[in-house]
């Protein structure tokens, strides 16, 4: 097998071909076509897996306490990356190596048989904790590598996965969490897991199940009629990657990550516009998807000091009709495997690729060799607004369900063993928020009383979590775990709050600020949408990106490089008054664009020189 890679005004094709005697076809197909070319290392890497499974397999066998680099590589797209607690690295001693293991969920459904299963895992054979993700997945932190095929065999037996919840592939697949019913709501979440199962690899499903589940085959994902016919087109036209047993990603998989997200028109809880695809689901009176609007290009990764990498909202791209959805999503997802930059990773993101060669072109390209469907003009949407669901609601008419707050997803010890409790007694669905929360569905009306009484045994555990600026933060783990982690995010991030509402308190502002914070530039925690966004920058020192608004429609930007966290409330007290002065009628953000630059500049640097 060879990889030929076509360069043309800074966008990479990498076209895989079968046989050598390939090569003049794939030429007719890209006239621009660099012949000769060479894989990188890290994508000659992924060819020569054997679909994910070498030297991974390999390693398993061995009494080594930690992974190679070119097995955690493969480890990755089967959920895990490997870490060390860098708290406990002392000189001359080996590094305390562990797990960090994440759920695939569409939608973020987490079945009771499967909250039990993994809250065992947790206490048994992990760090005691488990962490709702912001793309709605668990985490489990603190595994052994000794013990890693036992968790992900459990978690497999168990009717979950973790098959791509990490690497170079189609991630989690989001969409509101929650469970009503009726509305849009449950075409959204049937879509997502349509999606999810459409995008699955064929034959790394294979590689998986052969590593954590002794090849039993009855644990394989099965999609449903409506996406085995979707599947079934893999092998046609430029969809088709020119490899059999895995006829959408070809055997080097995507340049990087790929993500996807839906929602119903209002509803902006799945940060829409930051995915590569994002898909707003129009339904029925009857509540059959009609069909959806689409976005692309959207994704918060970059670097410091590289102005070549950066957050970026999603372009639209159009409406297509329900049965067309499906052919229409893995279309942009083989358009972005062909022309993602396989050359330069921190460039390899589809946003790039939409930015440097325009929307349109991408449209272009997509319906002339591609997708053969029409694509139609966007259709009307409402003001998007960040739901969040916490409380009570009614979820049919013989159901209810109720939103748990969990500050950064954290489920620690205590909050973890009361929502155990609650779930097997009542056999309790769980569904993960994008916002780090967690809902308990499908409480009986006769239930609701008893399931609410338990829950205010752990109003003690809860009652911080719920305050005003608390309601929708969110921060990545970062330190000590995270291998990217610049900085705190996780741990200080309660703190940081606290300060930031004393000060709210003193000026008399009642209102609320979303606020996110992250270790790194790396973008977890979606900083780049929040109202103000605290991101890593050097230690104790953080960027300050303001100007994001509520319902996360408009990124922000960045205004100061290096700001230490002692000087947050200093640095921003001018900027807050002179808000507190529009008298709650727009957002903190809305008020910062207003201003404009200079002008928050000016209240910023006023703020840092005050005695």
């Amino acid at each position: 097998m060879r990889l030929a890679t076509l360069n043309k005004d800074k966008v990479n094709v990498v076209i895989e071909a079968e046989k050598e005697s390939d090569k003049t076809a794939k030429r007719n197909h890209f006239p621009c076509l660099a012949i000769g070319s060479e894989q990188t290392k890290f994508e000659q890497f992924k060819a020569a897996s054997n679909y994910l499974l070498e030297p991974l397999a390999s390693e398993l066998k061995n009494e080594s306490d930690h992974f190679t680099n070119d097995a955690v590589q493969l480890l990755k797209f089967h959920g895990s990356y490997q870490q060390d607690n860098r708290e406990n690295r002392k000189k001359g001693s080996s590094k305390d190596w562990q797990l960090m293991l994440r759920l695939r969920s569409p939608a973020g459904k987490i079945p009771a048989a499967l909250f039990i299963a993994l809250d065992d895992l947790s206490n048994r054979l992990g760090n005691g904790t488990l962490r709702a993700t912001t793309r709605q997945a668990f985490q489990m932190h603190g595994i052994r590598k000794e013990n890693i095929r036992e968790v992900i065999g459990t978690i497999v037996r168990s009717l979950g996965s973790t098959l791509a919840a990490c690497g170079d592939i189609n991630r989690n697949v989001m969409a509101p969490a929650a469970p009503y019913d009726s509305g849009g709501y449950p075409a959204a979440r049937k879509l997502a897991k349509e999606i999810a199962d459409l995008l699955t690899p064929i034959a790394a499903q294979n590689s998986y199940l052969d590593l954590w589940a002794d090849g039993d085959l009855k644990y394989s994902i099965r999609p449903n009629q409506r996406v085995k016919n979707a599947k079934s087109k893999q092998k046609e036209g430029r969809v088709f990657s020119g490899n059999s047993k895995e006829p959408l990603y070809g055997s080097t998989y995507m340049p990087r990550k790929f993500k996807c997200a839906v929602t119903v028109p209002g509803d902006n809880s799945v940060d829409l516009l930051t995915h590569d695809i994002g898909l707003v689901a129009f339904t029925k009176a009857n509540g059959e998807l009609e069909g959806c609007n689409i976005y692309v290009g959207g994704g918060m990764g970059r670097n410091h000091n590289n102005e070549q990498t950066f957050a970026r909202t999603a372009d639209s791209l159009g409406y297509v009709e329900s049965e067309n959805v499906l052919e229409l999503v893995q279309s942009i997802l083989a358009l972005q495997r062909d022309y993602g930059d396989r050359k330069t990773r921190r460039h390899a993101r589809m946003k790039y690729l939409i930015h440097e060669m325009g929307i349109e072109w991408f449209k272009k390209e997509l319906t002339t060799n591609y997708f053969s469907k029409s694509i139609g003009h966007l259709h009307k949407e409402p003001c998007r607004k960040l739901e969040d669901y916490m409380g009570w609601h009614r979820q049919s008419h013989n159901l209810w369900f109720v939103g748990i707050p969990l500050l950064s997803g954290r489920l620690k010890p205590n909050i973890k063993q009361g929502i155990r409790s609650i779930v097997e007694k009542y056999q309790l669905d769980i569904r993960l928020t994008p916002n780090q929360d967690l809902l308990l569905c499908n409480i009986g009306k006769h239930q609701k009383a008893s399931v609410k009484r338990e829950i205010k045994l752990l109003e003690k555990e809860l009652a911080h979590q719920s305050k005003v600026l608390k309601k929708h933060a969110i921060a990545c783990p970062a330190l000590p775990l995270c291998g990217l982690a610049i900085t705190e995010a996780e741990r200080v991030l309660p703190n940081v709050l606290d300060r930031i509402e004393i000060l709210m308190a003193q000026l008399n502002i009642n209102d609320s600020i979303l606020i996110r914070m992250t270790g790194c530039p790396n973008g977890c925690a979606r900083p780049y949408m929040a109202e103000m966004g605290l991101v890593g920058s050097g230690l104790e020192h953080y960027q300050l990106w303001l100007g994001g608004t509520p319902n996360l429609e408009r990124i922000a930007k960045p205004y100061i490089e290096r700001m230490p966290l002692e000087k947050l409330e200093e640095t921003i007290k001018p900027l807050l008054s002179s808000w507190k002065n529009t008298k709650g009628k727009i957002s903190f953000g809305d008020h910062v664009e207003c201003l404009g630059e200079e002008k928050v500049k000016l209240l910023l640097a006023e703020g840092l020189q005050a005695p």
